[in-house]
C-alpha cells in the first residue's frame, strides 16, 4: 500500500505543477516526466507516468460524459420549448370553448335542482 500511495503523491505533485506537459499518450507522458523530475528508477518512473497516463484518461472520459449529458439534456429541452409555445394557442382556443360549453351546462342542471326541492 505505501507505494501506491507514494506513486499518488508524486503523481499528483507532479500534475499541480505540470498538468498541461501531459496527454493520454504513455510514452509522451514518460518523456514529459524526464524533462520536469529526476526520478533515477526506471520501474519507479513508468508506474508514475501510467499512473499520469491513467488519471489523464479518466479526467477526459468525465469531461466527454459530462459534455454528453449536457447535450441530452439540451436536446429534451429544446421539444418542450416548442410545446410549450404551441400549446398555449391551443389551450386558449380549448379553454374559450370549454368555458362557453361549461357555463350553460352548470346553470340548467343548478335549475332543475332547485325546482325538485321546491
Amino acid at each position: 500500500m505505501g507505494r501506491v500511495d507514494r506513486i499518488k503523491r508524486l503523481s499528483y505533485e507532479v500534475l499541480d505543477k505540470h498538468k498541461s506537459k501531459f496527454n493520454e499518450s504513455f510514452a509522451d507522458n514518460k518523456k514529459s516526466l524526464d524533462q520536469v523530475t529526476i526520478i533515477r528508477s526506471k520501474g519507479l518512473k513508468n508506474e508514475v507516468a501510467g499512473y499520469i497516463t491513467k488519471f489523464i484518461k479518466n479526467e477526459k472520459r468525465e469531461e466527454e460524459i459530462k459534455q454528453s449529458q449536457i447535450e441530452a439534456a439540451k436536446e429534451e429541452e429544446v421539444p418542450e420549448v416548442v410545446q410549450v409555445e404551441a400549446a398555449p394557442e391551443t389551450e386558449s382556443e380549448e379553454t374559450v370553448i370549454e368555458i362557453g360549453a361549461e357555463t350553460p351546462e352548470t346553470a340548467e342542471p343548478s335549475e332543475p335542482s332547485e325546482e325538485k326541492t321546491e
